[in-house]
């Protein structure tokens, strides 16, 4: 799958490959459009060619074949430092025997910017990160998390029309994480600023992004908003790749109504939008989300589909219960359900029956 709409495009990849050596892609032709001010995350697997795109956006690699525009103009043979975009990378990249300040007047030297600018730029992007009384202090006198605020200052600084960011937050731990994710977010749609982010963090992809492309050997998955991404994933990698995901194998019976009749492997017959799959006989992989599983009776639709389960294990975790069961022949069919006063905590072994909705289980691709 891929973006096509090259109207009005900021940044677009069209029909880009990208081979080392001469025989295996590792991007099979890219088509992908941003336009200006949107925050897109690439996100998939290691080797599924995501690094690999930003670093040809960023001139770093070179396509082998394809275009690639920023604001309708061919970039393919303009060099890094002459493309006007800002980086940050998970290592923060810093120079170690400089200042804060000189860390972010480097990239304004290179642009040939006369000192009292430098100063001023200087100033507003470190006030920006909330770093505006370390500019005297080395970077080894940092925190990780403080050293990751300059190095996004530092891409800020000459005020670039797009940020490229490569794992940024990597290497903080999960609160210190969490907290970035919103800076960065809340940072980049205040000043308007097109962003590329690249994570194989499922969880930042949702949280920070405009759209999100998921990747995977090469290709776009899917390319849609965080959440029609999880609602509706358009096959079955990017079904279990986003989020947790309940699958169950079956084979397509009928296809009626807008609903495939799909018969499970284990004889039960349950009903699923159709997404990728065509006509009777076809394989096929159910998906449906944790969340949208119900067991207390009094909380099932007439409507819902029903099946036998057995409790396996129940995990208190806070705000939620998570609890796995043993479905269709399946012994990792996970529920959860809210940690609420009238919520029942159930108990291995106890047998109880599921349900759902036919228009939150979707029949997908059998991998």
């Amino acid at each position: 799958m891929a973006d096509t709409k090259t109207n009005d495009a900021f940044v677009a990849f069209e029909r880009v490959q990208k081979s080392y050596d001469g025989e295996t892609l590792v991007v099979k032709d890219l088509n992908l459009t941003m336009p200006k001010g949107e925050f897109l995350t690439m996100l998939g697997p290691s080797g599924s060619g995501k690094t690999t795109c930003l670093m040809m956006l960023a001139g770093f690699e070179t396509a082998t074949h394809g275009e690639i525009k920023l604001d309708g103009v061919s970039i393919n043979h303009i060099p890094p430092h002459k493309r006007g975009i800002g980086m940050v990378f998970q290592n923060y990249a810093l120079f170690p025997h400089m200042t804060i300040a000189e860390n972010l007047s480097f990239p304004l030297e290179v642009r040939k910017i006369g000192k009292s600018d430098r100063e001023g730029k200087i100033k507003r992007a470190l006030e920006m990160v909330e770093m505006g009384a370390f500019g005297g202090r080395r970077p080894s006198q940092l925190s990780g998390g403080q050293q990751q605020r300059v190095a996004l200052a530092r891409a800020l600084v000459f005020e670039p029309e797009l940020v490229l960011m490569d794992e940024p937050l990597g290497a903080l731990d999960k609160q210190l994480r969490e907290k970035m994710q919103f800076e960065i977010t809340h940072l980049a749609h205040e000043l308007g600023i097109t962003t590329v982010y690249v994570t194989h963090d499922q969880t930042e992809a949702l949280t920070m992004s405009d759209r999100v492309a998921v990747f995977n050997d090469g290709r776009i998955q899917q390319i849609a908003p965080p959440d029609e991404l999880y609602e509706s994933p358009q096959n079955s990698f990017v079904a279990q790749f986003i989020g947790e995901n309940n699958t169950l194998n079956g084979t397509v019976k009928e296809i009626r109504k807008g609903l495939a009749l799909v018969q499970l492997d284990n004889g039960d017959v349950i009903d699923a939008v159709p997404v990728n799959v065509e006509k009777p006989g076809d394989r096929t992989l159910i998906s449906i989300r944790p969340e949208r599983v119900e067991f207390n009776r009094d909380r099932l639709s007439p409507d819902a589909h029903t099946l036998k389960a057995e409790v396996a294990e129940f995990i208190y975790m806070g705000d939620i219960f998570r609890t796995r069961l043993k479905v269709a022949g399946r012994e990792d069919f996970i529920i959860k359900t809210r940690n609420a006063p009238d919520q029942r905590r159930l108990q291995p072994g106890e047998q109880i029956e599921i349900g759902w909705l036919a228009e939150d289980c979707r029949a997908l691709d059998a991998p």
